[in-house]
C-alpha cells in the first residue's frame, strides 16, 4: 500500500459502514469521522487557519530523480469537539482539476453515528463539503487515490489576474508599497521574479512551529522573521502582490513533507501561466496535489466553521506517490496541475 498511514486507514475502512465513494460532483453521505493524532487543540472560529509542521528545508540527499509519477494516494482524518452545534465548510479533497479520481471515500460520524456531506464545487476545481452536525464528537475522514494530471499549462484570466494583484485579509500589500521598493526593487523584472521573491522569503524567516496565530498577517510575518508554512505563503504573496505580480495560495497535499500535514504554497503569474513558489522548500514541488485555491488562507483553509463553534482535538495527513520523490532545486519553474 502507498501512503503514510494507509495500510491502518484501509483496514479501518473495510470494518466502517456505511461507506460512501463519491464522484466529484454530487452529495453524499458518509460515516462521521474526525480521527487523528498529535497537535494542539484550537478553536475554529471562522478563521482560516492550514497549520503545516516540518524542518526548514529540504535534505536533498533524502530526494532521488525520478520519472513523474502520476498516481497519489491522500488523506486526513480529523476530529472535533462540538459543544452545541456547528456547520463546517471542508476542504480536504483533491481539487476537480488536480487528475482523474479512481477511488474515493468520505465517512463522517458524529459519536458513531453516519452524518450526511454535500459536496459543492467552488472557484479554481475546489470541493467543499458541507457538514452539519449536533453536539458529541464528530470524526471525518477522507481518502482518494487518484491519476495526477499533467501541468496546467491554461494561462491566467483577466478576472483572476486583477484579483490576485489585490490585497486581502492576510496579504495586505498596500502596506508594502514603501518597503517593497527599498528591499526587492533590485529584482530584475520578468518571469523569475516570484522565484526570487520566494528565495528572499526562505532567506528572511526561520520556519518555527507554533510561531504564529491563526490571525497573523504577512505583515506580522515579516516583522517577527518566522512562521510556518501559510505566513511563508501569505509574505511571498503580499511581496509579489507589491511588485505587481499576480500571487494567490494553494493548500496542498505534499509527498515528501515531514512531519505529515496540509501544506501552503504561493502560485505567481509567470511568462503567461502560473507557477508554483514555495519559499519553505519543504517538499519536491512537483508532487504536491492541489485541494484549494484563493486569494489567502481565508479562501484555503481545510475547516471553517460556518456557525456554531467547533474545537478540533486531533488531525492526521497522509500522501504519497507512487515511485521515488522527484529533486527539486526550487530554482526551476514547476506548474501544478
Amino acid at each position: 500500500m502507498i501512503g503514510i498511514g494507509l495500510s491502518a486507514t484501509a483496514t479501518a475502512a473495510a470494518n466502517m459502514s456505511p461507506i460512501a465513494w463519491l464522484s466529484t460532483a454530487r452529495s453524499l453521505a458518509s460515516g462521521n469521522g474526525h480521527g487523528g493524532a498529535g497537535g494542539p487543540c484550537y478553536d475554529l472560529v471562522n478563521t482560516a487557519r492550514s497549520v503545516c509542521r516540518g524542518p526548514r528545508g529540504l535534505s536533498r540527499s533524502s530526494i532521488a530523480t525520478s520519472p513523474h509519477a502520476a498516481r497519489a494516494e491522500v488523506g486526513t482524518e480529523l476530529t472535533f469537539e462540538i459543544a452545541d452545534h456547528a456547520e463546517l465548510a471542508l476542504q480536504v479533497a483533491p481539487a476537480s482539476t488536480a487528475g482523474a479520481i479512481d477511488a474515493e471515500e468520505l465517512r463522517v460520524t458524529l459519536d458513531g453515528r453516519p452524518l450526511p456531506a454535500d459536496e459543492v464545487a467552488v472557484d479554481h476545481g475546489g470541493r467543499v463539503h458541507i457538514v452539519r452536525s449536533g453536539p458529541g464528537r464528530l470524526e471525518i475522514r477522507y481518502r482518494a487515490t487518484l491519476q495526477r494530471a499533467p501541468s496546467e499549462t491554461r494561462g491566467p484570466g483577466v478576472a483572476e489576474t486583477l484579483v490576485a494583484r489585490r490585497q486581502s485579509r492576510y496579504c495586505p500589500s498596500d502596506a508594502l508599497e514603501s518597503f517593497v521598493p527599498m528591499e526587492l526593487g533590485w529584482l530584475p523584472e520578468g518571469p523569475g521574479r516570484g522565484r526570487a521573491v520566494g528565495a528572499w522569503v526562505n532567506r528572511r524567516l526561520r520556519y518555527e512551529l507554533g510561531s504564529s496565530g491563526p490571525l497573523d498577517t504577512a505583515i506580522d510575518t515579516l516583522l517577527a522573521g518566522r512562521g510556518v508554512c501559510r505566513d511563508f505563503a501569505h509574505l511571498t504573496i503580499a511581496l509579489c502582490r507589491a511588485l505587481g505580480v499576480p500571487a494567490r495560495l494553494v493548500s496542498v497535499y505534499a509527498p515528501g513533507l515531514s512531519p505529515m500535514d496540509f501544506h501552503a504554497v504561493a502560485e505567481v503569474v509567470a511568462a503567461e501561466r502560473w507557477e508554483i513558489v514555495d519559499a519553505t522548500g519543504l517538499a519536491p514541488r512537483s508532487s504536491l496535489v492541489r485541494i484549494a485555491t484563493g486569494r489567502d488562507a481565508a479562501d484555503t483553509a481545510f475547516a471553517t466553521t460556518i456557525s456554531g463553534s467547533a474545537e478540533l482535538l486531533a488531525s492526521n495527513v497522509f500522501a504519497s506517490i507512487d515511485g521515488l520523490l522527484p529533486d527539486d532545486d526550487h530554482q526551476s519553474v514547476v506548474l501544478l496541475a
